[in-house]
Parts: C-alpha cells; sequence; structure tokens
C-alpha cells in the first residue's frame, strides 16, 4: 500500500495543523474513509468531530482532546475523545501540541472494552502503530523533520507498506 502523509488545510489553524493519510490505491485519505464509512449511521458525531478538528487548529492539540496511550508505549498513537453516548473511535498520532496526524477508526460498540475485540478498530489503531515506527526511524534518520515552527512536516512524507507482511 503506497500513502503520503497530507495536511487538511480545512482544520489547521494557527495553533495545531491536521494531517491524514492519503492512500493512494484507494485516491482518498484515512479520514474521508472514515466519514463516508460512517456518516449514514453517525453523521452528528461526524460533525461534532469536525468541529472539534477546526477546535484544535485554533487552539492547539492539547492532551484534554485525546485519550492517550491507545498504541505502544511512545509511539503517541491515541483516539480523539469522544463523548460520553459516542458510538465512534478515532485513532490519530499526536506530536506534542502543534500536529496531530488522523488515521481512521469506526464504530465502537459500547459491548466490548478493548479495541482488539474488534477487527475494524485493531486493524486502524494497529496501522497506525505501524506508520509511527516509520516516521520516527525517518527522523531518526533525518529524512523527514518538523518545520521550525512545528507546525508541519518535511521531507519525505510518502510511504510504501507490504500488504503480505
Amino acid at each position: 500500500m503506497n500513502c503520503e502523509i497530507v495536511k487538511l488545510e480545512e482544520f489547521s489553524g494557527n495553533e495545531a495543523s491536521v494531517y491524514s493519510i492519503y492512500i493512494e490505491e484507494e485516491e482518498m485519505t484515512l479520514y474521508d474513509r472514515f466519514i463516508i464509512e460512517n456518516k449514514a449511521q453517525f453523521l452528528t458525531e461526524i460533525t461534532d468531530i469536525n468541529k472539534r478538528l477546526i477546535n484544535i487548529g485554533k487552539i492547539g492539540a492539547k492532551e484534554n482532546f485525546f485519550k492517550l496511550n491507545e498504541g505502544n508505549p511512545s509511539d503517541g498513537v491515541c483516539a480523539l475523545y469522544d463523548n460520553p453516548n459516542s458510538n465512534l473511535r478515532l485513532y490519530c498520532i499526536r506530536y506534542g501540541t502543534s500536529i496531530v496526524l488522523i488515521g481512521g477508526g469506526g464504530h465502537k460498540p459500547k459491548s466490548i472494552s478493548a479495541l482488539q475485540e474488534d477487527k475494524k478498530l485493531t486493524e486502524e489503531n494497529y496501522f497506525l502503530r505501524e506508520l509511527s515506527k516509520e516516521i520516527k526511524q525517518r527522523m531518526l534518520d533525518k529524512e523527514l523533520k518538523f518545520t521550525t515552527d512545528y507546525l508541519d512536516f518535511e521531507g519525505d512524507i510518502n510511504f510504501n507498506f507490504n500488504d503480505d507482511e
């Protein structure tokens, strides 16, 4: 799977930038796919998520917007906090208060307590864990870095994940 980190200008602001992952084979971002998969059943929640993303761009990606530690230690994978009655879970990678990289997610039934109990949520979360490792390695190798204002990525933002792994 070929993918690229892309900035979502409609959500990015002066205090934080919001990115997603464009999947070449699907010709859309993971966030676009999340919306398409969930808007028929959860339109109100999608609208609420969009408002929260705009707010993040304006005031920064503060911790209270996220359920932290949804991945492995130090990979930055988290979930956008939902309302207690919400049915959706949206996974992302948070880089301080300046950048949020939105992945995918889906419906999280109230009957499950762990993402591993749902195949779709597990796949979305584990993909971000792998992407986080790749990003971290590229930063160590100086192939990817943050801009001086820490609001953007600079460097090699294209990734290729072997579907057979």
